[in-house]
């Protein structure tokens, strides 16, 4: 009703529209359910792959949830060891072997917390055209001296340091009565290593090269890994002095035989310096040609025990023993009677310390093992991973 330009509602118009409203807010509403995707896993290199480096890392890629779980196991069904990083690829602990099946199993949850999957992928790695084999010494079961160090042998040239910083890492010692040291290289074929001081007596030593399936420069890998185990036998240091033509036996410290010796006459003298006994032989022939002057000798020798590998020896010598502890006749090996020389033969070790004294010659690192030329120091400055590290 209008009232003076004024618009006028009846009451009951008003009622019955809050009534309709507070009818309509009333009605039932529906709530859709959220459904959960499932997990997915994807796996690099994919199943079936054939020639994968071995030292590539294994992808795991999941959407919708997360990995819970990863194995990598050989075709033997030995599990790989290795850790899973924050961006999702997994990485043995050493290189892959190669020309080797591996299958890898990965889980994924959902991001409920309740939805698993598996998924799998089986690869195969290379076959290289070239690798790098090795040699170790002490051998497997060797009993040595305290002197001895470890040699790794390379069948190929190993000369960037990246390269043989890769090597070093792959090298491991594992010792019964733990002591300092180090790796040294002594040529870019072979890397020594030697503790600080001498091996403590009784020390038990296992030796792991993991070169299977390492990269060394362009298209070579390591072909396999090797191991040794090797024991310290007594301490035995033998001092040869050139000036009391003595040689001084010692066992852990105690002197057990004063040898008469004649060593390296003018022109020929005996090394001077810390050697080991680097290898034996009960009868070697002795021939001046393989040092350069044919003709000048040609004896067979019986009680061999080598210093170095230009020919010094220490062996019998009957045709000298008027000469042996008053003068030196030698062509530069430490001559002994019959007698001395053989017990000395049966008592050393590969390994034990002989160090000669008082000539004018001195002994020059790398004439065989000789890790005792170098100060701790010098031994330490040969190390790839040191160099790397400094530089």
């Amino acid at each position: 009703m209008r009232n003076g330009g004024t618009i006028l509602i009846s009451t009951s118009t008003v009622v019955l529209l809050v009534i309709a409203g507070c009818t309509s807010a009333e009605q039932p509403v529906k709530i859709q359910k959220q459904v959960v995707p499932p997990p997915a896993l994807a796996i690099s290199p994919a199943h079936g792959t054939k020639k994968v480096p071995p030292d590539i890392g294994i992808g795991v890629k999941v959407t919708d949830g997360r990995v819970t779980g990863l194995t990598v196991v050989d075709a033997k069904g030995h599990e790989i060891a290795g850790n899973l990083g924050p961006d999702g690829t997994w990485r043995p602990t050493w290189p892959l072997k190669p020309a080797t099946e591996y299958t890898v199993r990965a889980q994924a949850t959902g991001a409920d917390g309740r939805q698993l999957v598996t998924e799998r992928a089986a690869f195969t790695t290379l076959k290289p055209k070239h690798v790098l084999e090795t040699g170790l010494s002490p051998l497997n079961g060797e009993k040595v001296g305290v002197g001895m160090p470890i040699q790794v042998l390379l069948s190929k040239p190993v000369s960037r340091l990246e390269d043989r910083v890769a090597v070093e890492r792959s090298l491991t010692v594992h010792m019964s009565k733990p002591v300092e040291g180090a790796w040294s290289w002594v040529s870019d074929r072979e890397v020594q290593f030697r503790p600080r001081a001498y091996w403590p007596a009784g020390e038990r030593v296992t030796v792991v090269a993991h070169l299977a399936g390492l990269r060394i420069g362009r298209g070579v890998w390591g072909a396999k890994d090797r191991s040794v185990t090797f024991t310290v036998g007594p301490e035995h240091v033998t001092t040869i002095r050139n000036k009391t033509h003595r040689a001084i036996v010692r066992k852990n410290g105690e002197v057990v035989r004063k040898i008469p010796v004649s060593l390296g006459k003018p022109g020929y003298e005996s090394w001077s310096g810390t050697m080991i006994a680097q290898e034996k032989a009960e009868n070697f022939l002795m021939d001046s040609a393989t040092i350069g002057i044919p003709g000048e000798y040609l004896h067979h020798t019986k009680w061999n025990v080598r210093m170095t590998y230009s020919g010094m020896f220490f062996h019998a010598a009957p045709w000298s023993t008027g000469a042996q502890g008053h003068r030196n006749v030698s062509h530069g090996c430490v001559n002994a009677g019959t007698g001395d020389a053989r017990w000395f033969y049966n008592f050393t070790q590969r390994g034990d310390i002989i160090k000669v004294t008082g000539t004018s010659q001195r002994l020059q690192f790398g004439n065989g093992p000789t890790p005792w030329a170098k100060s701790w120091e010098e031994w330490v400055a040969g190390s790839a991973i040191k160099t790397a590290t400094d530089a």
